[in-house]
């Protein structure tokens, strides 16, 4: 059975968010509504939506015409087994010790390698994105230096993978966090997966704000692969929560946008260390002085 999507972009944050809003209340009813900002660096937002039926093309219109944005377009998309098309296309990657792979590649695990199971039917990132994988490197660059996380948070974790990763070569408990609760339930999913019960906790929040985040600071090591405004908003609380001699390390960024988060922490007295760039993508390690 074919679905349809329909997408349109403005230049308003708030014409797009009440735009997106008005679709929820479309005939026939959207499956899900999506607002995002385009990374680009034009101040471009997207709308979309999912139809399990073809959406009324008079009403996009008139929607499109009311927000002030561009027509819809809309697209029928193929009945497709996603999930089984993901494990053919997806092969596992490798990020210094870490090994990431789907269950179907279990027989692919190299020998001395700290495994990490992410299923292909999980949404929030399955480990093959640069950022994701700049982390992990980042994370075993710290490690080959002699650096042991003894307090690790994972700030917007998706699917937990760099928590799981840091509590794989630690011995102490990591937690991790998410805005979005169905993310919070995918990780630890992913958690139970890898036999990480009770070495990572999953709480829903944003950056730092639960009592579970704050009680465990001071943190030597924080993960935060989130995007750019975002993490210049984090920066704050980053410098609240971070420990004397602590790391950050934070990725989402294209490259052009890394001195402007740069800038940020600096103003908070967190300065970059080290930065790793895979594709158009660059992860920052920024330490807090000791």
């Amino acid at each position: 059975m074919p679905t349809f999507t329909a997408f349109t972009k403005l230049s308003d944050k708030d014409a797009a968010e009440a735009l997106g809003e008005a679709m929820e209340g479309m005939d026939p009813e959207p499956t899900g509504v999506g607002v995002f900002e385009i990374e680009d660096g034009s101040g471009t937002w997207e709308v979309g939506g999912y139809f399990l039926e073809e959406p009324d093309g008079v009403e996009l219109a008139l929607l499109a015409a009311g927000f002030a944005a561009k027509p819809f377009v809309v697209s029928e998309v193929p009945d497709t087994d996603w999930v089984d098309k993901v494990r053919r296309e997806l092969t596992p990657v490798v990020a210094g010790r870490f090994f990431v792979y789907g269950s179907h590649d279990a027989d692919k695990i190299p020998d001395g390698s700290e495994p990490l199971l992410i299923e292909a039917a999980m949404a929030f990132g399955t480990g093959h994105h640069g950022t994701t994988q700049g982390c992990l490197e980042s994370l075993d660059a710290l490690a080959a230096q002699g650096f042991t996380g003894r307090s690790v948070a994972d700030i917007g974790c998706g699917t937990a993978v760099l928590a799981m990763a840091a509590a794989r070569i630690w011995p102490d408990p990591v937690i991790a966090s998410d805005i979005d609760a169905v993310a919070v339930e995918v990780a630890e999913a992913n958690v139970r997966a890898n036999g990480l019960d009770g070495r990572v906790t999953c709480v829903e929040a944003a950056g730092f704000g639960v009592p579970a985040l704050a009680e465990r600071a001071p943190y030597d090591l924080v993960f935060a692969n989130i995007l750019k405004q975002p993490l210049i908003d984090l920066a704050p609380d980053m410098a609240a929560h971070l420990a004397a001699g602590g790391y950050a390390i934070l990725s989402g960024l294209l490259t052009r946008q890394a001195e402007e988060v740069v800038a940020a922490y600096a103003s908070q007295g967190i300065h970059e260390k080290t930065r790793r760039v895979i594709g158009d993508w660059v992860t920052l390690t920024l330490q807090k002085p000791a």
